[in-house]
């Protein structure tokens, strides 16, 4: 069993938002789903207010999952690329996932570093947009509801410009193109999805593209290319499984080839732009590649 103290001054009033900033949601799901909480003795349920002082009993050992990615998503800082009153921008690396979730800590996410980084201030950076966990590049975040509602509405419209570098599986016969076809929207139905690509260099085995997504659906870019049987490079959900292991073995390569590279906003009557440099680990990659 471990045992957690409510300190004094402990800004979470429930039980879950508590336990959520120190464990996975996963493990937090499991603990209330099998009854194994308590609260001073007491059984307890997700939203049963907490005070300090109170003793808060774990009868589910918790048991951490090491992640080849794990030292960077506990960075203790972001790389931040631009800041304003109501904007934030920021260069995420690969293995910080966005938000909590099964397996990840909330303080081990963007979400929570943002949330300790602006803890003094009355209004913290919000997402408006995420990335996958092992994708890399821009992400830019809202500073006040003013700007997360009109920014969200600009994505949702597809009037944010946003492009990718992304190695695919196999050489691209044609020199641009676009992916449309529907993908699962947030109800599981079919919804549009459109995908354009530019070829920036072929390799033997490999092409190079500059994507733009005109929608935002889940692992849009994965999906697409998959579809079109050139899956990303590395790709462990949707990629070509064989060719990903032979490509570790030689380039050393833990994650999807995927970069957010640039990300264009028209914003408060100016036309804002962005760019985050390859990652050290794709850069290395291509230039391993290129020197066949």
């Amino acid at each position: 069993m471990q045992e957690i103290v409510v300190r004094p001054g402990a800004s979470a009033k429930k039980i879950e938002n508590l336990l959520k900033k120190k464990f996975p949601i996963g493990y937090i799901r499991k603990l209330f789903r099998k009854n194994g909480v308590r609260i001073n003795g007491r059984r307890a349920k997700p939203d049963d207010p907490i005070n300090p002082g109170d003793r808060i009993q774990l009868f589910i050992p918790f048991e951490a999952k090491k992640s080849p990615a794990s030292p960077t998503s506990l960075r203790a800082d972001l790389e931040i690329l631009y800041e304003d009153d109501a904007l934030l921008v920021i260069n995420k690396p690969a293995g910080l996932a966005v938000h909590e979730g099964k397996t990840v800590r909330k303080r081990e996410s963007v979400v929570g570093l943002i949330e300790n980084k602006y803890r003094d201030q009355k209004n913290r950076p919000r997402l408006v947009h995420r990335l996958d966990k092992d994708t890399s590049g821009l992400l830019l975040l809202a500073k006040n509801e003013k700007a997360r509602a009109e920014l969200a509405e600009l994505f949702a419209t597809g009037k944010i410009d946003k492009e990718y570098l992304c190695l695919v599986v196999g050489r691209l016969p044609s020199d641009e193109g676009k992916i449309d076809f529907p993908l699962p929207g947030r109800d599981s139905s079919p919804v549009r999805a459109l995908t354009r690509y530019r070829v920036a260099e072929r390799f033997a085995q490999t092409t190079l593209v500059r994507v733009n997504i005109e929608t935002g659906r889940l692992h849009q870019i994965r999906l697409h290319f998959a579809k079109l049987g050139y899956p990303v490079v590395m790709d462990d959900q949707h990629g070509d499984f064989s060719f990903n292991k032979r490509f570790r073995k030689d380039y050393g390569l833990k994650r999807q080839f995927l970069h957010a590279a640039m990300l264009t906003v028209h914003f408060a009557g100016k036309r804002l732009s962005w760019q985050a440099p390859l990652a050290k680990d794709l850069a290395e990659t291509l230039r391993q590649i290129a020197k066949g």
